[in-house]
């Protein structure tokens, strides 16, 4: 029957009654979206994912009879879900979220409660169902990945060009992958993921000890220098200020910009007026059209811009955003994009 939309069939599982209600009731508000089970526990899940074989699952990690990351792992080995991990904000909840990312989950949100209200969790989830929905699912790789190979340059020690980097789904995976190629005095790099607070500073702290140079989730007035990575902290913009000769981050909680806190454009935008020329931009994968706009402004001011290509994203909504605006100078699988980073921080400023 032509003119009918397909709804996305979502199973939300979470031992908590009272969130179970809360979510079928905003999520089936939304015209494509289709709430087809609830499930208090995994072995429930387990079954119902075989009865009813839903496009996405919303995850509590804090289950009963079984963990939340347990029934991950065996999901995603024996029947891979599009998984989004609704959990609580606690440094251990963090750690789990992270770890739940690693196993194939495709996105973090807080639980609706005490630190997030129902109307500021829900239009997020439900634009991460939706994005969530055009992933296709595989069963994770048994090798381990291999280690890459630490780049070289020359240029590093006083450059003044600064990279700043956005992304969104898929992107706690692909930062990492852009930044461990990079030598210990890397060039000044600001990055925007969208996570929760809490989850962006256990997400700094694995990247810190998984890469060479020093990465740490930014303060207000944090300078902005060579050898260091400096990662927006949940619920709160960071943009760029210039003081002098130097350059520092400023972080505020203005209004939320495409359901975001942080925003890639906010940064983005902020590195057009101050750095302008001196900057490079890279957008990766992620739903929506965050940093695409800014990524424009960006080039438009006399950057090099970046996106990543369709095939390496997980969902090629803000890259695929910022291609249609014009706004990417070069569009590069992910492990292409350090390498030419270092090009273009090496390359004279016009």
């Amino acid at each position: 029957m032509s003119g009918v939309v397909k709804k996305v069939k979502v199973l939300v599982v979470d031992d908590s009654a009272v969130v179970r209600e809360v979510l079928v009731r905003e999520l089936s508000k939304h015209p494509r979206i289709e709430v087809v089970g609830v499930a208090p526990d995994p072995y429930v899940a387990r079954d119902k994912i075989l009865r009813l074989s839903p496009d996405v699952m919303t995850l509590d990690l804090e289950m009963p009879r079984m963990d939340g990351l347990t029934f991950l792992r065996k999901i995603m080995e024996h029947h891979p879900v599009a998984t989004i991990v609704v959990s609580s904000i606690t440094p251990e909840g963090s750690r789990m979220a992270l770890e739940a990312l690693d196993i194939g989950a495709l996105d973090v949100l807080c639980k609706p409660g005490a630190a997030y209200t129902v109307s500021e969790v829900v239009p997020i989830l439900m634009e991460m169902i939706l994005a969530a929905s055009e992933v296709t699912m595989r069963r994770p790789s048994k090798e381990a990945p291999s280690k890459p190979a630490i780049l070289k340059s020359t240029v590093l020690r006083t450059t003044t060009k600064i990279v700043a980097v956005g992304a969104s789904t898929g992107g706690t995976a692909a930062i990492e992958a852009f930044l461990r190629p990079f030598p210990a005095l890397c060039p000044p790099i600001v990055l925007v993921q969208h996570m929760p607070p809490g989850f962006t500073k256990s997400f700094a702290e694995r990247l810190d000890r998984d890469c060479q140079m020093e990465v740490r989730e930014a303060k207000h007035g944090d300078l902005v220098n060579p050898g260091i990575a400096l990662l927006a902290p949940g619920n709160y913009h960071m943009v760029l200020r210039r003081s002098g000769a130097q350059y520092r981050v400023e972080l505020h909680q203005g209004e939320r910009r495409h359901y975001q806190r942080p925003a890639v454009d906010e940064l983005f935008e902020s590195m057009a007026q101050f750095a302008g020329a001196n900057a490079v931009g890279v957008i990766l994968t992620g739903m929506g059209a965050d940093g695409a706009a800014g990524l424009l402004a960006m080039k438009e001011k006399g950057a090099r811009t970046i996106a990543q290509d369709r095939a390496t994203s997980v969902v090629w909504g803000m890259p695929g955003e910022a291609v249609a605006l014009g706004a990417a100078e070069h569009v590069l699988a992910l492990n292409e994009i350090p390498a030419k980073v270092l090009r273009l921080v090496a390359e004279e400023t016009p």
